[in-house]
């Protein structure tokens, strides 16, 4: 199973609400995507789409293109060649406008730990331009059990209610398509499921697209309705990670992630 290329549509997953808008934008679109330094190739011409209310697991080794691919999806690096379009609005020529539907949290994205909880989802609020900034902040206060915490400063709560205030500034304005980077990495296994529940409701009663980037195959095979590996820059495999391992002849998905930062020809070419 190989990568879609650039004008396939991506399958809608069991149980995703991918295709409750007829007719709409993909929340993500990328198409021949590359990007080198000098004899260096980080990411060469990648193409995939993440549907409205699909969770897609990016996967791969360090160093594999992972945090690159992000990066260009962020607008934080310029691709080398390809075009990404976010909700369908083309990032190259319509920057502001595309990234204005889209938001990133991350456990290495520490918030300013000398602002309260409230304080930075206001600041946050105010730069994204949130209307009834007040109403928002109080709706994730609320949905993101963080009332009490509202006049905590950020540098002093523990890693679960610091990636709880991340995720609620993550979804301030909104956006059709949320790029999480290893959100659960440093927290322990209660709070993690906490997590990962929250961001299932969110792909599902927002409609919003999720990309993930995760090294817990568990927590893979929990969330993600779809799965890319990610090796020297290319997309390897593609489909459900509660499929793939049998289809390639790994008995878990943690096998084949194993096999594929070994070696990933082989393991893409094995036969189905």
């Amino acid at each position: 199973m190989h990568a879609r290329t650039a004008d396939t549509t991506s399958a809608q997953a069991p149980g995703t609400t991918a295709g409750r808008a007829a007719g709409a934008h993909p929340a993500l679109s990328v198409a021949q995507l590359r990007k080198t330094y000098a004899a260096l190739v980080a990411v060469e011409g990648i193409s995939f789409e993440v549907a409205r209310g699909e969770v897609v697991g990016l996967l791969g080794p360090n160093g594999a293109g992972k945090t690159t691919t992000i990066n260009m999806i962020l607008g934080v690096l310029s691709p080398s060649a390809g075009d990404i379009r976010i909700a369908g609005i083309d990032l190259a020529q319509q920057r502001s406008r595309a990234l204005a539907q889209a938001n990133f949290a991350a456990v290495y994205a520490a918030l300013p730990g000398n602002l309260t909880v409230e304080q930075n989802l206001r600041f946050f609020a105010l730069i994204y331009g949130i209307p009834r900034l007040t109403v928002r902040i109080e709706t994730l206060l609320h949905q993101f059990d963080l009332q009490h915490l509202r006049n905590t400063k950020c540098g002093v709560l523990s890693s679960g209610e610091q990636t709880r205030v991340a995720l609620a500034k993550a979804v301030l304005n909104r956006p059709q398509l949320l790029l999480l980077d290893e959100p659960t990495a440093s927290l322990d296994p209660s709070a993690a499921q906490t997590i990962r529940e929250r961001i299932r409701r969110l792909a599902a009663d927002d409609d919003c697209g999720i990309l993930w980037t995760s090294h817990n195959m568990y927590e893979v095979e929990a969330v993600c309705d779809r799965v890319l590996f990610l090796s020297h820059g290319r997309i390897l495999l593609e489909g459900d990670p509660r499929r793939l391992p049998a289809e390639h002849g790994a008995g878990t998905l943690e096998a084949l992630f194993i096999r594929l930062a070994r070696e990933p020809l082989s393991a893409a070419e094995h036969p189905q």
